[in-house]
This record gives structure tokens, sequence and C-alpha cells, in this order.
């Protein structure tokens, strides 16, 4: 069975030396942060000591797409077809009465930062900030659970920031805020990888409950365990969880924070959660997530990627994979790899893209003998297959993303697609060169 826990998690990546063990003491205020992005968040690593704590803290989890596999028991190309099989057929999750999550209660918090860390990570971070912890809201009706990942700027006591960009939730908390109520929360830290990634399927597009979705990707019913001060539900095993309420009609001057996109930003009036409850497991591992990693990317691309292939092959049927690349912000560009059947797949494949997904700015299209994986390979299929006059094109002033800081000089975003395929009548010319016989170096040395 696949783990469920981050402790069974960490348990078997470490009996394989998949995993990091920190023993030395590391200051959560830069120092952590540096450790993890040494390995740019692909590695495993577990903090035995921080400095000012008693807990230990866990990082680097689903940054790796091997390991992002690995953790729900596939392999890394069945990583997309399993996300979409998990959506279509959710696996409802398991109410307990007990749960690991509640060996300790606190209500009403004096102070988050005296329990666990709270890391700071950049030089110009305007303070400490929790950007691991997985929201849990239900919607409207309160009938399904969405999740996703938000980032909380400590503001002091039993209060944080909270960042809310997606739409869905935006149009929640303005409709309880028009009624002068608080949206209750909560917000799991030290949860799998599989959580992570079901938390960032588009609730727009397919309204599930992203609890469910996680359970299907993991095979088994999550157990999950009532909140103690909010009607809510969080998952039995977690390692910590906040409770709490976005209050109507207050607002935090943020200050600067580093963003997706490798610069500065944030600095933005942000609504306040005020934090009614903490609970954690007995010997609770905290958890956090280096900003802009490749632990932040990797399960943004995976879902950018399920969501293209989707809807591109229903303009070009023959579309045999896409990728986002993480370079790119997780979301800024793409490649689409195609089984090119008639002149023009190239050019529409990428329009199809574009409409798909506003936040796409470039779009390279290659044959299926190029491996859209490998940025050299796509930039060789650019270098050798591509006519600047006839391949590419440009459309000006489109929708973009905010996260892409030449974006917002004008608030449009102009789109280019690049149509590396060979033409149809000329594929013996571009004849790769290969090798007709397979070897192993071993057995050479």
């Amino acid at each position: 069975m696949n783990p469920v826990s981050i402790r069974e998690l960490i348990e078997n990546w470490e009996n394989r030396n998949l995993l990091y063990r920190i023993k030395r003491e590391v200051d959560p205020k830069f120092e952590l942060g540096a450790v993890i992005k040494a390995k740019d968040g692909e590695q495993p690593f577990l903090f035995e000591r921080v400095k000012g704590y008693q807990s230990s803290m866990v990082a680097g989890l689903g940054g790796d797409r091997e390991l992002m596999a690995d953790s729900i028991g596939v392999s890394s190309p069945e990583l997309i077809p399993s996300l979409m099989e998990a959506i279509v057929h959710p696996r409802k999750t398991n109410t307990v009465t007990s749960a690991p999550i509640h060996d300790n209660v606190v209500i009403n918090p004096p102070q988050l930062d005296d329990y666990f860390p709270i890391p700071t990570f950049h030089a110009e971070d305007c303070g400490p900030y929790y950007v691991s912890g997985v929201l849990v809201v239900k919607d409207p009706e309160g009938q399904k659970r969405y999740t996703s990942i938000r980032r909380m700027g400590f503001i002091g006591e039993n209060k944080t920031n909270i960042a809310i960009t997606s739409p869905e939730l935006q149009r929640q908390y303005a409709a309880f805020e028009k009624r002068g109520e608080p949206l209750e929360v909560a917000v799991m830290f030290g949860v799998v990888p599989a959580v992570v990634l079901a938390s960032q399927v588009s609730t727009t597009l397919f309204h599930t409950d992203k609890l469910d979705v996680a359970s299907a990707l993991l095979g088994q019913s999550l157990d999950v365990a009532k909140c103690r001060t909010v009607d809510l539900e969080v998952l039995a095993e977690a390692e910590v969880v906040l409770e709490g309420k976005i209050l109507p009609h207050e607002r935090d001057a943020e200050g600067t924070f580093a963003e997706l996109g490798g610069y500065y930003g944030g600095d933005m009036p942000q609504p306040i959660v005020e934090i009614s409850a903490l609970t954690f497991r007995d010997g609770a591992m905290s958890q956090t997530i280096f900003p802009a990693s490749a632990e932040e990317k990797l399960p943004m691309c995976i879902v950018r990627e399920m969501t293209l292939l989707s809807t591109v092959r229903q303009v070009v049927e023959n579309v045999k994979a896409v990728h986002v690349p993480m370079a790119a912000a997780a979301r800024l560009h793409a490649v689409i790899q195609i089984d090119k059947m008639s002149e023009g797949d190239g050019k529409q494949a990428a329009m199809a893209a574009f409409a798909s997904d506003k936040d796409l700015k470039h779009v390279v299209v290659v044959d299926d003998d190029v491996n859209l994986l490998n940025p050299e390979d796509v930039e060789w299929a650019i270098a050798t297959r591509v006519q600047a006059d006839v391949d590419i094109f440009i459309m000006p002033g489109g929708k973009g993303s905010p996260l892409e800081a030449s974006h917002n000089l004008k608030g449009v975003t102009a789109k280019m697609g690049i149509d590396a395929t060979v033409p149809l009548d000329q594929k013996e010319a571009f004849r790769r060169a290969s090798i007709p016989i397979d070897i192993d170096l071993n057995d050479y040395l």
C-alpha cells in the first residue's frame, strides 16, 4: 500500500537512501531555506534540529517527478493518466472519531511561533511565512472540500495574513465578507505529495472534492477527522493543523515576498486569518516548501500538463504529450509533442494551448522524435527545424499571468507560438542520425 502519512513516506525513502537527514542545527531564518535551495526543492530533507524548537521539519517531498510518482506507486509517465483517473473517479474519504492530529489541542493559541518554526526565506522578505500549508474550505453548499496552498505571513500572536489568488476562493470570501461573516478555514501541514498534487487541480474546471482525489491517487480512502473549532474535516494523519477564520473587512499590509517568477512581489493588502485552534500529533514534524523551488512548481506543472493534454487534444487529436517546464514559473511555457498528420497541426496545437491557458506565453510544438522533457532536444528542434518567417507567429495583447513581471508593465502579454515540426513532404531530409545497436557501457569498463 502507498504511504498515507509523511512518517510512513519518510521511513520508506530513508530505508532506500532517498532522504537527506540533517543532524546539524539550522536557523529558520535564511539558513534552513538555503539548505533546501541547494537542491532546489528536489531532494527530500528531514531537519532534526531547528534553532529555538524541539520539533523537526521536513521539506522537498514533492519536487522530483520520479519521487512524486514513487509516492503514489506509479512510474513517472503514469502520473498524468493517474491524476486524470483520480479526477474522473474520486474515492470518498473515511471519517473517524479519534485521530492522531488531535493528540494535542491548543484552543486560541497565544503565540503561533512558540510551537513550530515559521521560516524566513529571502533577504527582502518582510518576515516569516507559512508556505506549505494545504488550506481546506467547503464549497458554498457545504458539500465538497476544496484544498489549495496559500502563503500566509505571520503577523503575531494567533494571526496571519493570507494571499488569495484563486478566483473561486476570492468569490466565496467576497460573498461572506458582503454578509459580514468570517470564512472558516483549516490549514494542514505534514501531508504526502498526493495531497499537495490534488490541491492544485482547478476548482473552476473540475469542481471535485480534492481530498477524494488524493484518496484515489493513493488507492485508498484517507481518514479524516472533524476539526475542533470550525465545521471542516482534515486529514487524520496530518502532522499539524491550524483552525481558524478569514475575517471580514480586515486587511494587513503584507509587505514584500519572493514570488514564483523569481522576483520580489507581494506588498498588497491581504485578508487576515485568526487562528482559533492549533492541533498536532505527538512528536509532530512541521513542514515547509522553499518558495519558487521545484517542490512548489512541480505539482503546478503536472496539473497544467494534464489540463493542456486534455484540451489541446480536442482540437488536434494526435497530441502525444505535453510538458510545462518548471523554469518558466511553472506556467509560462509549454512544449507540445504531436504525431503530425497534416500541415497546420503544429500551429493549431499552439493556438489551442493559448486558448486553454491564459498564463501561457510561449508554446513550442515538436514532432514525436523529440524528447520534450529534454531542453537541449527541444532547443535542437528549434535550431534545425524552424524558419522564423514561416514557423513563428505572435499574438499581441492577450491576457497573461500576474506572476510574470513583464506582463505587469502593460497588463497584457504577447503570445508566441513556434512550430518546430518537420514539413510532411520533407521527412526524409530530417532523419535523425542513429546507431542500430544498443550497448551497456559497464560491459566495456
